[in-house]
């Protein structure tokens, strides 16, 4: 092993990731968390928050247009666009690059946070948080949907996972997503990122699926390989009436034209398709495992 300096990542007991650091570029705490932005040496620049991995330079456009771009590409027509959290402003970056969208609203909690992505990771918001088309709010995300009550066409959770004592326990709840269900327009769709996708650790992404399953009338998962979190990863999509598995590639591809292919590093039409076809391992876990999610037993993640 190199000499140096090591970030060291507890995913569980049992497994424990090393990163070799090059330089130190920001290391805090802001009133909710950890931050942590670090050059690794083949990662690049890389934010962790609570001594968790968020986001890496390497890879950071796969992650974020798979979290975005199948829900939509989805929808006919986006328009009004609520992302929940996403503090280093890609995912909003991502969703100015549709042309239909004419208000694109950030809630995020960690103001702190928001200004440490907006000074140290330009490549990822680059210049999206000025955008006229975007507006940030920094309040807790549920007080905010409970408490406004405009209509959404696509509404998308970027949230930490729930791990005991961070500002997400209470974002991942039957209560909570149906207050969602309710905020979206009558096409409306629901997107979140739902954590690992392999064989060993499924049952986060089993509860949300199950969780989702007793709002929502129409949900899917899909997954890609994040090679910075060093597992498969799980997004799931929740709609009223849209079918994300049922889109029309040529109509993808038109629009993809017209926002511009070149501005699209990873997802494309076939990419959405081939998204969806989970291995048996996810759906034996889908089916037997995990519990809905709710208020007074919510899920924490133990690390």
């Amino acid at each position: 092993m190199k000499e140096g300096i090591w970030f060291i990542e507890k995913h569980t007991d049992d497994l424990i990731f090393h990163y070799r650091v090059e330089r130190i570029i920001y290391h805090g705490r802001t009133k909710f968390q950890k931050v942590d932005i670090v050059d690794l040496e083949v990662l690049g620049k890389t934010l962790f928050l609570d001594n968790k991995i968020q986001s890496a330079q390497i890879d950071e456009h796969i992650y974020h247009e798979m979290l975005v771009h199948p829900a939509m590409f989805t929808h006919p027509s986006p328009e009004r666009v609520l992302i929940l959290g996403g503090g280093e402003g890609a995912t909003l970056r991502e969703v100015l690059k549709h042309r239909s969208v004419k208000e694109a609203i950030m809630v995020d909690i960690d103001e702190e946070l928001v200004n440490i992505c907006r000074q140290h990771m330009k490549e990822w918001h680059d210049g999206a948080f000025d955008n006229p088309r975007s507006r940030l709010i920094f309040t807790d995300a549920r007080e905010f949907v409970e408490n406004n009550f405009e209509p959404y066409d696509i509404i998308i959770s970027d949230l930490t996972e729930p791990i005991e004592e961070g500002p997400s326990i209470k974002l991942f709840t039957k209560e909570f997503y149906t207050t969602i269900f309710n905020r979206l327009k009558e096409d409306g769709i629901f997107v979140a990122q739902a954590g690992s996708a392999d064989p060993v650790y499924p049952d986060f992404l089993a509860s949300l699926y199950r969780t989702l399953k007793a709002v929502f009338p129409i949900v899917h998962v899909y997954w890609t390989f994040i090679f910075s979190f060093q597992l498969p990863w799980a997004f799931i999509i929740a709609s009223k009436k849209l079918n994300p598995e049922t889109i029309d590639e040529e109509k993808v591809l038109e629009r993809m034209k017209e926002i511009g292919s070149s501005r699209f590093s990873y997802y494309y039409p076939r990419m959405h398709t081939a998204s969806f076809v989970i291995p048996t391992y996810v759906k034996e876990a889908l089916e037997t495992k995990g519990d809905i999610i709710k208020d007074d037993a919510p899920f924490i993640w133990k690390a």
